[in-house]
């Protein structure tokens, strides 16, 4: 659940954004103002509260014992919130509100970034990161995701991408290898289906954000673009209509009816492959121990998504969260060495072992696929590069008002063609981006 657990919050994560940015927080720190930067007494940190805790708890606990040892006279004090949308906006509204109610270091989904910092919530910590002698190892791509207008508010923690899984028994049956193109993806949809009736050749969902958009930004399309300090929509762009049509053509009585898949979530069509309905879904490594516990285990592989071009992979979304710092922290110097800790080499691999989190270093990952065959489409996804959504707080809006999902549906449901229905999506990002 941990990947399928980020796809399903995304979205609830950026719609307590809303709630958080349009909140002006009255007693918040002005902006470039600092709070007392403390190096003794208690560090307080806000971590998210996974289902299955346990393992992460243990990990941190370690990392809490670590850090007082070395750090005489500080005290760590570490909270598990809840991941619950409304209730996390709620608790994380009043920490911007009140400064006093504040942690010190927070773990964050990284699509909050705009919200949190347009709410004035968290501290700019670039200048702390230089030093730190991991800073190096971070992916690039993923780095940009604690990053705003130039400004770096935090360090991310873990990672999650998508690949494609697939039937192996039923390719062997059909005489098929695994897919390195969209054309043999979409050949490969028809063979399997022909033979098996019953079975959709692909999963794929008209609610499925981030399984839609690899195919748009492989054709050289995006949600938006930006100028200066402004985005302004791409969606209706010629290379994101492609795209938009290449997944959109998936759902068809070979791949995935329209009728049964307009619906679908990511975590639907997860739910589909495990239960051995799908020759192919595009999931999370995060989902392997779903699709274990059903009939498709020890009869599936994973590759990465190729793109339109053979041996190409598609850019993935890079899902996963941050750690950040209170811009109110009592102990900024302290959160900021915590948090480096936490998301150091020996911690990354801890917490992969421990919940499976892809790590953000490249080191790490390296040795994580080195052990682990199953995850070198992930990391060699990670490596070829992976996108973000725009950085701004209107992305809260579209995310919050469906606005990718709608696109899909009225293309897949032949309410609207893809010109029409990217230029409706276009309207309505754009309207977002203006409105803040």
């Amino acid at each position: 659940m941990r990947l399928i657990r980020w796809t399903a919050t995304a979205a609830a994560l950026t719609v307590g954004c809303i709630a958080l940015s349009a909140c002006s927080p009255g007693t918040a720190l002005p902006a470039g103002d600092k709070a007392a930067d403390d190096r003794t007494g208690t560090l307080q940190v806000w971590l998210y509260n996974e289902a299955g805790n346990a393992p992460k708890e243990a990990v941190v606990a370690k990392a809490v014992t670590e850090f007082q040892a070395s750090h005489q006279g500080v005290t760590v004090n570490v909270s598990y919130i809840d991941t619950d949308a409304a209730a996390r906006a709620a608790k994380m509204k009043g920490a911007f509100n009140d400064p006093s109610s504040a942690p010190d270091l927070v773990e964050f989904g990284n699509t909050d970034l705009p919200g949190y910092v347009a709410a004035g919530g968290l501290a700019e910590i670039g200048a702390e990161l230089d030093g730190w002698s991991s800073k190096g190892d971070l992916d690039p791509a993923i780095a940009k995701t604690a990053v705003l207008d130039g400004k770096t508010y935090g360090l991310p923690w873990w990672v999650g991408v998508r690949a494609l899984y697939y039937r192996t028994d039923l390719f062997t049956e059909a005489g098929l290898a695994a897919p390195t193109s969209y054309d043999e993806l979409v050949a490969a949809t028809k063979a399997v289906h022909a033979q098996h009736p019953d079975t959709f050749g692909i999963a794929v969902g008209g609610k499925y954000t981030f399984g839609a958009l690899p195919f748009v930004w492989d054709a050289g399309g995006d949600i938006a673009t930006k100028s200066g300090d402004k985005y302004t929509a791409a969606i209706a762009s010629a290379e994101s209509q492609a795209g938009v049509k290449r997944y959109t053509d998936l759902f068809g009585a070979d791949g995935c009816p329209a009728q049964q898949c307009a619906d679908l979530t990511g975590g639907k069509t997860v739910d589909l492959f495990a239960a051995g309905k799908a020759a192919m879904a595009i999931l999370p490594n995060s989902s392997r121990s779903k699709v274990d516990a059903g009939p498709a285990k020890g009869k599936y592989a994973v590759v990465p998504l190729p793109g339109s071009k053979a041996g190409s992979i598609a850019p993935a979304f890079a899902g996963g969260n941050n750690l950040g710092v209170m811009k109110a922290a009592k102990h900024r110097t302290l959160a900021v060495e915590f948090a480096e800790l936490l998301a150091g080499p020996a911690n990354q691999q801890a917490m992969y072992d421990a919940m499976g989190n892809l790590p953000t270093l490249k080191s790490v990952n390296s040795a994580v696929a080195a052990k682990d065959a199953f995850l070198k489409p992930f990391t060699d996804t990670i490596a070829a590069g992976t996108r973000f959504v725009p950085m701004d707080q209107g992305w809260a809006q579209i995310d919050a008002q469906a606005v990718v999902p709608t696109l899909l549906q009225q293309v897949v449901t032949g309410k609207a063609d893809v010109a029409k229905a990217s230029g409706d999506a276009a309207q309505q990002i754009n309207t977002a981006f203006t409105a803040h």
